[in-house]
């Protein structure tokens, strides 16, 4: 019983500092997210020492055997975090409709595929420049990929310029971002040991993850357009919901069967599920779920960054390095896909697209556990997170000043500054 109950304190502190945490840092208008990263470095192990540490109750347990109880808490918090992942997704999926993956406009698909191919070329560049491995390589690259585009939509729902072209691009490139960062991390995920890497095999495996997510999109979408109806009918309380949940947990399990993360079948759920939210207003009804399990990712990834590495002058250059080439490879890779519309509307573009998040942050946990980066990478990884997303707001608010108008509703506001995507 002592041990379970040092695990459980663990938990209410771990969960009390993500959420005092990120509303302190909602109030000042910055993203939740970078409160409960923060946290997670304060009352980690590395720091203060109050999460993340086995405590002699549990040490006991194990006759005295220190690493292995340190290795029993970490699975622990380890499962937490990949079930607040997996939620995380979900909701993800939930927001992006099928409909909008097959009807953006050229320009998002531009947008979208470069602001993905020119930072993840940038930063594959800058590590083999560097001399690292290229499974090193391969995962710096992945980190610098993805856009945390629920920041840029609160953004410019706040300025009340959701409606602008330039706003429609951001979101719709958003979609085909969000999709390749998956498929670039199913990629990155199958790097064996020893970091080997094989084109053929990364085709291969890129094709697997392609093949997986139509297959699932396609079938499961028409399925749930035909049996959404029937789903009141099932003799369960709550019946959407937990219909919602199974599919979310089976999917993520059979990614995983298939060689994949299991993140990609959760947002496959969500997707198969966005045809059926309206109806059964699965969002809101999982929300509680969402804001107890997904601060616990974050939270949790602060938790392994030990701040001693920032005191080396090496790594906060490594760092601010990072973070430019980040910023840099975005801006114009995205920007450049709105050329044509103007300078002003291709930097608000690929200013829009700079944030990065939860899937910088998932690539670079994953690349740590497997011994595949580095513990000052992975810290890199979460630094660069954090200032590309502080950035974000006041150059958008900039650049969107000539056309700002009265701040639209803030209906359907999502906990930690994420708000829902508008319908494109």
């Amino acid at each position: 019983m002592a041990a379970t109950a040092s695990i459980l304190a663990d938990l209410f502190i771990l969960f009390l500092a993500a959420k005092v945490a990120g509303a302190a840092f909602a109030r000042l208008g910055q993203p939740a997210v970078i409160g409960e990263l923060l946290a997670g470095v304060l009352i980690g192990p590395h720091a203060l020492g109050l999460a993340g540490t086995a405590d002699p109750a549990l040490v006991a347990l194990f006759h005295g055997d220190a690493a292995t109880a340190q290795e029993a808490t970490n699975l622990v918090l380890e499962l937490l975090a990949e079930l607040g992942v997996i939620v995380l997704l979900f909701f993800v999926g939930l927001e992006t409709r099928l409909s909008d993956l097959l009807g953006v406009g050229r320009r998002a698909v531009l947008v979208g595929v470069l602001g993905v191919l020119a930072p993840f070329a940038a930063g594959y560049g800058l590590m083999t420049l560097r001399g690292e491995a290229p499974a090193t390589a391969l995962f710096v690259a992945a980190a610098l990929v993805a856009t945390s585009t629920g920041i840029t939509a609160r953004v410019l729902r706040d300025l009340g310029v959701l409606h602008a072209a330039e706003s429609r691009i951001i979101l719709g490139a958003a979609v085909i971002d969000d999709i390749l960062a998956m498929i670039i991390l199913a990629t990155v995920s199958q790097l064996g040991p020893r970091g080997t890497v094989d084109p053929l095999d990364i085709g291969l495996i890129a094709a697997q993850a392609v093949g997986f997510t139509l297959f699932v999109a396609l079938l499961g979408v028409r399925a749930i357009s035909r049996f959404q109806t029937h789903l009141e009918r099932l003799p369960l309380a709550n019946a959407p919901l937990v219909l919602a949940l199974a599919l979310m947990l089976g999917l993520a399990t059979l990614a995983t069967r298939v060689g994949l993360a299991a993140i990609i079948g959760a947002f496959l759920a969500g997707l198969v599920l966005a045809q059926a939210k309206e109806r059964y207003a699965l969002e809101d009804a999982a929300l509680p779920i969402y804001e107890f399990l997904v601060p616990f990712f974050f939270v949790i990834m602060g938790t392994r960054v030990d701040p001693a590495l920032f005191l080396d002058a090496r790594i906060i250059g490594d760092a601010l390095l990072i973070t430019v080439v980040a910023v840099l490879a975005k801006l114009l890779g995205a920007g450049a896909g709105g050329l044509g519309l103007g300078l002003r509307s291709a930097a608000l573009i690929g200013t829009g697209m700079v944030p990065r998040g939860e899937v910088g942050l998932i690539v670079a946990s994953l690349g740590l556990s497997r011994g595949l980066i580095a513990a000052e990478f992975f810290s890199v990884v979460v630094v660069m997170s954090i200032l590309t997303t502080l950035i974000v707001p006041p150059a958008l608010t900039w650049l969107s000043r000539p056309r700002v108008r009265r701040p639209a509703p803030a209906r359907g506001e999502r906990m930690g500054g994420a708000g829902r995507l508008p319908e494109l």
